[in-house]
């Protein structure tokens, strides 16, 4: 199939739509990978089905950037830019679907998940310093009603294309986008290595008491099963151990009024703070899987905070502090 652009109004409207499918994708992207609860909006749809409209409008795109390579008077800052652009979109594209069928995790060193948050932040960046340079600005006439129809053919090709690669291509995927695991990976926040922690020097303190290992033990434990969904892009269903944090506290004579986050902090200085009302949820485990903790999943301890995703699942805890700081004081997405 030919296709052309009869107008450069064309190649604008091209230019707006791609603008728009990337802001969602981006949006619903950040949305599924750091939000874990399960909205009633499928935000992994939402951006899988802007990934597939994107490489159904690509043909058209490519139109307009052979059409801008061939201008003398442009920049080549201003054509490089346009093919990295291109080639950011696609690889971030094409890692997400490659993930979404759950058959390769590595490419080389990297993970696919990694490949693809990299490549979509260049693309955002690129789509940003494009617009800065050659700004496409709407217009009224660009939402007449020709315009409105394509659109929603393009929404209904792309909620299509969707459902067949769901059906034949990918695997079944939590609304996060991640696909399942049997078995529990190590990992670790950005630099953080697995601490080999000495038991017998390791102790814990919440508020004005200390626990040893023995003592933590000893607290009343429940078995429970939990998702952990890890923002690498997979998640295993496991049986833990452990205390909830509500009862922790009652058991170190901490009040549970009065302040408004508990920070729990790990011996690297990782930390998360969790709302005051939210502490029926979540517990300090100290087994999964009928085992005691290994290294590589925090031992001698970590939070298990099932409807959140695998950063606030906190390694290695050293310390249970609350905290005046309201929990919506933090990143929603920790920066280290």
């Amino acid at each position: 199939m030919r296709v052309s652009l009869r107008s450069r109004q064309g190649g604008r409207r091209v230019d707006l739509v791609l603008g728009l499918l990337l802001a969602v994708g981006v949006v619903s992207g950040i949305a599924a990978n750091t939000i874990g609860v399960d909205w009633p909006l499928d935000l992994i749809q939402l951006h899988a089905g802007a990934a597939l409209a994107i490489l159904l409008v690509a043909p058209w795109k490519y139109v307009v950037i052979r059409r801008g390579l061939r201008k003398t008077r442009r920049k080549w800052t201003t054509k490089a830019l346009s093919l990295a652009l291109l080639v950011f979109v696609l690889v971030t594209v094409g890692s997400g679907l490659l993930h979404s069928t759950g058959r390769v995790e590595f490419v080389g060193p990297l993970t696919l998940m990694q490949i693809h948050v990299g490549a979509a932040v260049g693309a955002l960046l690129a789509l940003v310093a494009h617009f800065v340079g050659h700004a496409v600005r709407p217009r009224r006439a660009d939402v007449d009603r020709r315009a409105v129809l394509r659109l929603a053919v393009l929404g209904a090709g792309a909620a299509v294309t969707t459902a067949a690669w769901d059906t034949w291509a990918a695997t079944g995927r939590r609304f996060t986008g991640s696909v399942p695991s049997d078995e529990l990976k190590v990992t670790a926040w950005f630099d953080d290595g697995i601490q080999r922690v000495d038991p017998a020097g390791w102790s814990l303190r919440v508020g004005a008491a200390t626990f040893d290992l023995d003592a933590v033990r000893a607290l009343p434990h429940e078995h429970f099963a939990a998702t952990l969904d890890c923002t690498s892009g997979w998640y295993s269903d496991q049986e833990w151990d452990g205390v909830r944090l509500s009862a922790l506290l009652t058991a170190a004579g901490v009040p549970l009024e009065g302040w408004r986050s508990l920070k729990v902090r790990s011996v690297t200085g990782y930390a998360r703070w969790f709302g005051a009302g939210t502490l029926d949820d979540v517990w300090l485990a100290t087994a999964v899987g009928g085992k005691p903790l290994t290294y590589g999943h925090g031992f001698p301890v970590r939070i298990v905070a099932p409807s959140r995703r695998g950063f606030w699942w906190v390694k290695w805890v050293t310390s249970i502090e609350p905290s005046g700081r309201p929990p919506w004081a933090q990143s929603f997405f920790p920066l280290s």
